[in-house]
C-alpha cells in the first residue's frame, strides 16, 4: 500500500478530481472555494436536499429521539418510525413488506449474499453496481455474469444452470454511469422460461421513472413479477440509508439472516424522517418529475446536437464519452474552470474504453443552466480535441 501512488500522479498533473469540497447545500448551484458552481453531479434527482420542509422534519425527529439509536434494528434500533418508513415503502413500490438499511450499499451486500445457498446461482449484468458486484462475492453461491443488457448471453447463462436450483437474476433497474435501462420485460420472460427469480436495484430509478417515481419495474409494469426491489434515499429521497422490498417470507428470512441488517447500527432518525418525508413530497407533487423530464428531454437534445456521444441512455443521466482516463480528468478541470461541476468515470466504475464525464440532472435545474453546461462542455471537449 505504501507504493500506492496512482493518484499523487494525478494531483502532480493538477488534474485529481476527488474529494473536492462544497461549503454551501447541495443544490443546482454550489459554493467551492468561494466560487459559485453549476451543480451537475448530483444524485439529487428530485431536488429535494436542501427542501425546507425536509430539513424541519429530521430536525423534530433529532429533537424526539436524539441523535442514533445506539445499536442494530434486530436489538434496540428500532424506532416506530423505521416501521412507519418500512410500511410506506412496501406501499409505494408494490410489495408485501419492506426492511430499511442503513446504507444502499449494505442493501445489496448484505441480501445477494444470502437468498442462495451453495449449490445455486446468482447471474449479472456486467455493468451492476459495485455493491452488487460485493454481495455476489459474499455468497458462496456460483456467479455468472453476462453482457449488458444481452439477453441471449443471459439465456446461455441460465441454460448453464441445474433445474432444480435456486437462480437469482439480479440487476440495476436503471444503469447508474450509462443512463440506460434494464431489459425487463425480457428479463422477466426469462425468469419464468427457466424458473428463476429477479431481484431489481432501482437505486436511481425511484422518483425518476414510474408513476409518482415508483421506479422502472412500475415503469415497464413488471413489478409483480420482480421478486425483490431495492432502492435508497440517497438520491431522489434526500437522505442516506436504503431498503429492500419483497414477499413476507422473504423479509422474514433476510430480517434473521443479512449481515449487514442485523449487525449494523440503524438509520438515524434524523435520516429516517428525512426519507420519510421526501416520500411524501414526491407522492405529493407529480409536478417534480414532469419538470425533470422535461430538462431531461431538453438537455438530451441539446448534448446531441452539440456532437457529443452520449450512448444509450434515456434518463436524467446523461453520460459524455472521452475514451481516455487522463482527458477525463484534464475535462473535468476544464469545465469546473468554466463553474460547471461534473463527475468523472473511470474503471472499475466502467470499461477502460469507455471513459466519460457523467452528467446528472435535477427536477430544479432551468434550461439557462442546461445551455450553461453544453456551452462550458463543448468548449472544453473542443480545447483536448475530442469532438470536432
Amino acid at each position: 500500500m505504501s507504493k500506492y501512488r496512482e493518484p499523487q500522479k494525478y494531483m502532480a498533473a493538477g488534474i485529481y478530481p476527488y474529494f473536492r469540497e462544497i461549503d454551501s447545500h447541495q443544490d443546482t448551484e454550489v459554493t467551492m472555494d468561494g466560487k459559485k458552481v453549476l451543480m451537475f453531479g448530483s444524485n439529487s434527482y428530485m431536488g429535494l436536499t436542501y427542501d425546507k420542509r425536509i430539513i424541519e422534519a429530521a430536525i423534530n425527529a433529532t429533537k424526539k429521539y436524539g441523535t442514533g439509536c445506539a445499536g442494530s434494528r434486530f436489538l434496540n434500533g428500532t424506532l416506530d418510525l423505521h416501521i412507519q418508513l418500512e410500511h410506506e415503502l412496501a406501499e409505494f413500490v408494490g410489495k408485501d413488506e419492506a426492511l430499511v438499511y442503513s446504507t444502499g450499499f449494505t442493501v445489496n451486500s448484505g441480501v445477494v449474499s444470502c437468498l442462495t445457498g451453495r449449490n445455486d446461482y446468482i447471474l449479472g449484468d456486467d455493468r451492476d453496481h459495485a455493491s452488487i458486484v460485493d454481495g455476489r462475492r459474499l455468497s458462496v453461491s456460483t456467479f455468472f455474469h453476462y453482457k449488458h443488457n444481452d439477453m441471449d448471453d443471459l439465456e446461455r447463462e441460465l441454460k448453464r444452470c441445474r433445474e432444480d436450483a435456486i437462480k437469482l437474476i439480479v440487476t440495476d433497474g436503471l444503469f447508474s454511469m450509462e443512463g440506460d435501462l434494464a431489459k425487463l420485460p425480457e428479463i422477466i420472460e426469462l425468469k419464468k422460461k427457466y424458473n428463476a427469480s429477479v431481484m431489481v436495484d432501482e437505486a436511481h430509478g425511484l422518483g425518476v421513472f414510474g408513476r409518482n417515481g415508483r421506479g422502472t419495474c412500475d415503469h415497464f409494469g413488471v413489478t409483480d413479477d420482480v421478486d425483490l426491489i431495492m432502492g435508497t434515499f440517497s438520491k431522489s429521497l434526500a437522505s442516506i440509508g436504503g431498503f429492500v422490498a419483497a414477499d413476507s417470507d422473504t423479509i422474514n428470512w433476510l430480517r434473521h439472516n443479512s449481515r449487514t441488517y442485523i449487525f449494523s447500527a440503524s438509520n438515524t432518525p434524523a435520516a429516517t424522517a428525512a426519507a420519510l418525508t421526501a416520500l411524501h413530497i414526491i407522492q405529493e407533487e407529480p409536478e417534480r418529475q414532469e419538470n425533470l423530464w422535461k430538462i431531461t428531454n431538453y438537455a438530451l437534445k441539446q448534448f446531441k446536437e452539440a456532437g457529443f456521444e452520449i450512448g444509450e441512455t434515456e434518463s436524467p443521466i446523461i453520460p459524455l464519452y472521452v475514451r481516455d482516463a487522463a482527458k477525463t480528468f484534464e475535462v473535468t478541470r476544464l469545465a469546473f474552470d468554466r463553474g460547471i461541476f461534473i463527475n468523472p468515470v473511470i474503471p472499475p466504475a466502467c470499461a477502460p474504453q469507455d471513459t466519460l464525464v457523467r452528467v446528472a440532472l435535477m427536477a430544479t435545474h432551468t434550461k439557462e443552466q442546461v445551455d450553461t453546461c453544453v456551452s462550458a462542455l463543448r468548449d472544453s471537449f473542443k480545447e483536448l480535441g475530442i469532438i470536432q
